[in-house]
């Protein structure tokens, strides 16, 4: 079930790595949070089935969101299905004999309610790990109720810390409490398949969003805050905008000499730099408000280039915030060769090397239902089977709009 690669792994050793090469996951998730753990495992050689609507999963027909059907669904075979179909019971009984793990990323109760939750499919399959990716879990009040990554960000605690020196908090471009879920969920699942192997029988997951969120405040700041925190801790490390509309990103923080060297850059344009108030840790705390302001003011007196060639000849952590396209076709991320050209897009495949081999993505994201003919004759239906149950409408064999 797997086309032609669309790419060529850049590892150093030119040999991917596929850990995962025998792991077979069938898909039923939608959006990011799922998908983008399947896509993980995809990267690392597991064997994917997407599960979709007989029209395909919303993300093709939102263009705003297509960024995440091209990352998160690649190297993936897609199956259209009708699961409130009578005839899809013996599909999904057929996938989940297929599987070693499911993924699923619907509201509590609606997988079972659709045939695809654990008990159904390990009636099937004892040896199935079942994933449910859900914004507050399968359990608590809260388990039914809607949202979306800034909502668990706020009910985890997350928008207690602004991320800079001044100004009240805001949310990030990335979906972090998506992309955290996501991981987590990755990471369970292959806890779950080591386990398996002692055992010989599977488990239910619950990974929630909201829990991701709080996992990783606890890991950098007190589960204990009561009130918005000035989270940032030095004044010099934060945003600064440039004469010529870019942002440099400091890191200056804790490391003395490097303060010392980002001090001697900045003197000649803020020669209050030097004051003995900025001398120390404490001093620099202290008075941050006033070296925040002047470092604003300083910084937006000069083009990005020339601020980045002072910064960089005296080996100040300072970066120019690249837009993606920069970051793609730079020499570091080039040298790295995590990201590839798949389908005439520029994608990241999972980014951990192994002895210089690293993941791989096989292939695009595929057409909604491209692989549902295939997938079933690999499930053990015979071609006039398959003929019927498209022409019930329990599955597509292409893109069914309006479906």
């Amino acid at each position: 079930m797997t086309e032609t690669a669309a790419n060529t792994p850049q590892s150093g050793s030119g040999t991917a790595w596929q850990p995962l090469s025998g792991v077979r996951v069938v898909d039923f998730s939608a959006l990011l949070p799922g998908p983008a753990a399947g896509a993980i495992l995809a990267d690392l050689g597991a064997e994917v089935i997407k599960v979709e609507p007989l029209a395909g999963e919303g993300v093709r027909h939102r263009e705003v969101l297509s960024p995440i059907l091209y990352a998160a669904n690649r190297s993936k075979a897609s199956l259209t299905i009708d699961l409130k179909h009578d005839g899809a019971a013996a599909v999904v009984a057929g996938l989940a004999r297929w599987a070693d793990v499911a993924l699923e990323s619907f509201r509590p109760g609606v997988a079972a309610r659709l045939g695809i939750d654990h008990a159904s499919l390990s009636a099937v399959n004892p040896g199935i790990i079942s994933c449910s990716v859900s914004g507050y879990g399968q359990s608590g009040p809260w388990r039914d109720a809607p949202g979306h990554d800034l909502n668990f960000l706020a009910a985890g605690g997350a928008f207690a810390f602004s991320g800079h020196w001044t100004g009240r908090p805001r949310r990030s471009g990335m979906p972090v409490a998506d992309l955290l879920g996501a991981s987590n969920a990755a990471i369970a699942i292959l806890a779950a398949l080591n386990e398996r192997r002692d055992t010989g029988r599977g488990v239910m997951l619950d990974v929630a969003l909201m829990d991701a969120v709080l996992f990783g405040v606890s890991m950098r700041h007190d589960l204990g805050a009561d009130g918005e925190v000035g989270d940032s801790p030095y004044p010099t490390n934060d945003l600064f905008a440039t004469a010529d509309g870019r942002d440099i990103a400091l890191g200056v923080g804790t490391e003395e000499h490097l303060w010392q060297s980002f001090r001697t850059v900045m003197a000649p344009d803020m020669p209050m730099i030097l004051e003995s108030r900025f001398d120390t840790d404490e001093g620099r705390r202290t008075h941050g408000d006033a070296l925040f302001e002047a470092l604003t003011d300083t910084i937006a007196r000069r083009d990005a280039a020339d601020w980045m060639a002072r910064f960089d000849a005296a080996d100040v952590p300072a970066n120019l915030c690249l837009y993606p396209a920069e970051a793609v076709v730079s020499d570091h991320v080039r040298a790295r060769g995590f990201v590839t050209e798949v389908g005439g897009r520029h994608l990241s495949a999972f980014p951990a090397a192994a002895d210089g081999r690293q993941p791989q993505i096989r292939t695009p994201a595929p057409e909604a239902g491209s692989g549902t003919r295939e997938i079933l004759g690999t499930l053990g239906f015979a071609p006039a089977a398959i003929d019927q149950l498209v022409n019930d409408a329990v599955v597509a064999d292409g893109p069914k709009r309006g479906a």
